[in-house]
């Protein structure tokens, strides 16, 4: 009796300093740790944030105003003055009404003389009987009238006609996040935002993942792509720049979610119900569906943060799930049930029993 007692005695000893030692592993964060704080810690009175229960009375300040119209008009390309820069090719035709013995070129019933030149890093053009002569920032037009004065006194009437065949001060660049950047020429006619963007086989990303800043040289103007495809294109002008890239449009699920991480917004105005719908919703083995909550930065450098919280045991909140528009940088964070943060104290303890019992520590 006194032996069995005894070695019931140790048993309850061991078996409590077995536990002991696990709740103490618990207790530095090992066994009980999560993904983020308690549900009762974030309701809990702090001034740091203001938290918003949502319900019929609070969700309006939180849901999507009202959807732009889509324009109906149509942008039509119209021909921009082309202003000449270094490296333009230029076709020039001189065709002089000369007798055809005394001419100095061709003459004009013949196709005059065709003469097919570049203008040099220096910004200047050099031609038979003009020499060599500054022509950067000058029009066509403004070329023909300087040769036809050069050549007077050389020939008596002479008829000029410069055309643009080559060009780099009519062209646009269009670089970052496209399928096939590059420099892309007007001489076809003028280019509108879309027109470019289209040579360059489209963006790599959504729409309303992709942001264009059009560059002139005197202004720069940036763009979400789907407002663009929603009516707001433009004429570019010639030599303008266009790059695009990503759009800082995500945010980050945390918590008993089925893919929790840094994740882009599915679409323009993404619902909270459309965001968990795209990281696999909550996880069902452990997810506590009364404390869904929403993170939120405040406005301005002083502006206070907001926490949504939304209890999806409420028939109700899935409606309030759909009409919440998730912003870029948001947090949706989905608290852990207090019955899975218990089995995640109470089995290291079960398992470390069924250990003991295998080594013969309760033998």
């Amino acid at each position: 009796m006194i032996n069995s007692l005894a070695k019931k005695t140790v048993l309850n000893a061991k078996l409590a300093a077995l536990a002991l030692a696990v709740l103490g592993l618990a207790g530095c964060g090992g066994a009980v740790s999560g993904a983020g704080p308690y549900k009762g810690s974030i309701e809990s009175k702090n001034e740091t944030y203001n938290l918003v229960d949502i319900n019929a009375s609070t969700i309006t300040p939180y849901m999507a105003g009202v959807p732009r119209p889509v324009l109906t008009n149509i942008t039509k390309p119209r021909s921009a003055e082309v202003r000449l820069a270094p490296g333009d090719t230029l076709s020039v035709l001189i065709a002089d009404t000369a007798p055809e013995g005394s001419a100095v070129f061709a003459p004009l019933a013949s196709g005059g003389t065709q003469l097919n030149t570049r203008i040099d890093t220096e910004g200047m053009l050099s031609l038979p009987y003009v020499g060599r002569q500054f022509v950067a920032g000058m029009t066509l037009n403004q070329v023909e009238n300087m040769i036809r004065r050069e050549l007077k006194g050389i020939t008596t009437d002479v008829q000029t006609h410069v055309e643009l065949v080559g060009d780099l001060s009519g062209s646009v660049l269009v670089a970052g996040a496209v399928k096939k950047p590059g420099r892309f020429s007007t001489l076809q006619g003028p280019l509108t935002l879309l027109d470019a963007v289209n040579q360059a086989g489209g963006p790599v990303m959504e729409p309303h993942l992709v942001n264009v800043t059009v560059r002139t040289g005197t202004e720069s103007q940036q763009f979400n792509y789907e407002d663009v495809l929603a009516g707001n294109n433009m004429i570019l002008r010639p030599n303008s720049e266009v790059v695009l890239d990503r759009a800082r449009q995500r945010f980050v699920a945390m918590g008993a979610v089925s893919e929790p991480g840094l994740k882009d917004l599915p679409g323009q105005n993404t619902s909270l119900l459309d965001a968990l719908g795209s990281v696999g919703g909550l996880r069902e083995a452990n997810a506590n569906p009364e404390g869904v909550f929403v993170f939120r930065m405040g406005s301005g450098p002083k502006g206070k943060p907001t926490v949504l919280r939304l209890n999806m045991r409420d028939p109700a909140a899935l409606f309030y799930a759909r009409q919440i528009v998730i912003k870029p940088d948001d947090t949706i964070y989905v608290t852990n049930a207090a019955v899975y943060e218990w089995q995640k104290v109470i089995s290291p303890i079960v398992q470390t029993m069924l250990l003991g019992r295998t080594t013969g520590i309760y033998n």
